[in-house]
């Protein structure tokens, strides 16, 4: 299967964003517990570049690893090299779109108005990341109308009341950060029964 069908298939990205690096192994394990096959480590996350390379050596035939908040081509094609397998931009950025399909991974800009989605899409994004989504679900159904050859995955006030509506507007994946995941809290064995337990009402509630 490739790495797109694969985002298609499973569609909840979770967003790792600001972990201590000691954590974030375990973090991923419990997410995979609780059913969830998509993980993007931010670039802006401490010590990023080394999580990524742990995570792709010890995850890589369980989970697809990406890297998010990518804002040149050099970090795109670093991460690419320590296994990422697919980028995630806040922005639309031809560089790193450029670069990100030239070493064979998924490309995943982000965008908001029509104008940069189409262009977005137009200079080889894979999906197209609809930040700030904020949850708007009446946004994302009127920005499918008349773009719904664009696969979009809203990023942004994502939750388990809203999920579901978003992926009847059309919505072929999600970026789901803290609702999943907050780095904020102290790791502890509770605390990753959590994380597995929000991964499966997740999963459960993109289920037909």
């Amino acid at each position: 299967m490739s790495v797109l069908s694969h985002i298609l298939e499973h569609k909840i990205v979770a967003i790792i964003r600001g972990a201590d690096p000691v954590d974030v192994l375990k973090i991923v394990k419990a997410l995979q517990e609780g059913g969830v096959r998509l993980v993007e480590i931010t670039h802006n996350s401490p010590n990023a570049m080394a999580v990524l390379s742990e995570l792709s050596r010890e995850m890589e035939n369980d989970l697809c690893i990406g890297m998010g908040t990518v804002l040149d081509a050099t970090i795109a094609k670093e991460a690419i090299s320590r296994g990422a397998k697919f980028i995630i931009s806040p922005s639309y950025d031809d560089d790193v779109i450029a670069a990100t399909k030239k070493l064979g991974a998924v490309s995943i800009p982000g965008a908001y108005t029509p104008t940069e989605i189409v262009n977005a899409f137009r200079s080889g994004g894979d999906i197209i990341k609809v930040f700030p989504a904020s949850g708007n679900v009446s946004y994302i159904k009127e920005v499918r109308a008349p773009l719904s050859h664009i696969p979009l995955m809203p990023t942004g006030g994502i939750a388990l009341d809203n999920i579901k509506a978003l992926q009847d507007a059309g919505a072929v994946a999600f970026g789901i950060g803290t609702a999943l995941v907050n780095t904020k809290e102290k790791i502890t064995g509770e605390s990753l029964k959590q994380i597995t337990g929000r991964a499966r009402q997740f999963i459960d509630a993109i289920k037909y």
